[in-house]
């Protein structure tokens, strides 16, 4: 009587059911037993997926019928199927929210960080200075995004740059000439505009003789603050005392080490690259002659990297005057080189 009772209670309860429920309940269990005959080894698609979780907005008992999974991994479904739902609207454009900041804003942004140490307020005002319609607070969470490097206060370049202009430097190079005796140059470069100060000829250099050039080369107390130069031995006592004199403090360089005089060094492998490796010296005035004519075009014509392509003492940009005009060639150091003209500016 007992299993008999136990048996009709599902039916009983069915009766009393509404006919929508029962179709619902139907519907759901045949797509279990659709996904379990169908496959030998059950695997839940995306369509069976969407099946339940439709189900589970539609009908409040979906939990009870339930077999193949559990209820909380429909829940998990729903979730995911959120999520996709959102990444679609937000690549058709239809995001809510501050619009992204352009590919032009954000590259501007990175170069103002690598240049400044600056922060969010400071970037910002320089964006609405050019023009750029963005607000405080896209920057302040683009700034977050990039990478965070240690940086210093400024760079070696910006150093060198805010005290070249009372930096100068000297050095010594010899030139062999034709009757195998040997030359020396003593030149003075100042850091500022990379201009030759002093280069002088001699067979028999003193120190006596560079302080001398030293005076020559700073008239009318046009001096720098400091001076670099080697551990020659011509630098000795009698120079540091004449620099200090004109208020100059002499720094040394550490031994063995050009790098740190650096522009010196490479005026002297300019001159040897662009003057002394295509001529023979023959004697002493002949290399003044040749020093002469280098340094004038080196200063007037010459461009240099270290300057943006300017000479050091300032080459003007020369317009084409008609449609008419042609560029003509200038020789400059006995053709070694040449200086390029329109023709009615030359």
């Amino acid at each position: 009587m007992l299993r008999l009772l136990v048996a009709l209670l599902p039916g009983l309860r069915s009766a009393l059911r509404r006919r929508r429920d029962l179709v619902i309940e139907n519907l759901a269990l045949r797509q279990q037993l659709a996904t379990l005959a169908q496959r030998r080894r059950p695997d839940l698609r995306p369509a069976d997926r969407a099946f339940w979780v439709m189900l589970r907005h539609l009908w409040s008992g979906w939990s009870d019928v339930l077999t193949i999974v559990r209820p909380e991994t429909v829940v998990r479904w729903h979730r995911a199927g959120f999520r996709l739902y959102w990444d679609w609207l937000s690549r058709r454009g239809k995001r809510s929210g501050r619009p992204s900041l352009p590919g032009e804003v954000r590259a501007l942004i990175r170069k103002m960080v690598a240049e400044n140490p600056w922060g969010a307020p400071r970037i910002h005002g320089e964006l609405l200075r050019l023009g750029f319609d963005v607000s405080e607070r896209s920057v302040s969470r683009y700034l977050r995004t990039l990478p965070r490097t240690p940086r210093v206060g400024q760079t070696w370049t910006t150093f060198l740059r805010n005290h070249r202009e009372g930096i100068a430097a000297m050095d010594f190079f010899t030139v062999p000439t034709a009757m195998f005796r040997v030359l020396h140059v003593f030149l003075v470069v100042h850091h500022g505009r990379r201009d030759v100060l002093r280069c002088a000829v001699t067979t028999s250099p003193t120190a006596a003789w560079v302080a001398q050039q030293l005076r020559e080369a700073f008239p009318f107390d046009l001096v720098p603050r400091f001076m670099i130069f080697d551990r020659d031995a011509l630098f000795a006592t009698e120079v540091t005392a004449t620099l200090r004199s004109m208020r100059v403090e002499p720094t040394r360089t550490s031994h063995r080490s050009p790098w740190q005089n650096g522009v010196a060094e490479r005026f002297v492998g300019t001159v040897r690259r662009e003057l002394l490796d295509h001529v023979i010296v023959l004697n002493e005035r002949h290399l003044r002659r040749l020093l002469e004519s280098f340094v004038g075009y080196y200063h007037q014509d010459r461009t240099h990297l270290a300057l943006g392509k300017d000479s050091p003492r300032g080459r003007p940009v020369e317009r084409r005057a008609n449609s008419t005009s042609t560029v003509i060639s200038l020789p400059r150091v006995g053709g070694l080189h040449h200086r390029y003209a329109w023709r009615q500016a030359a």
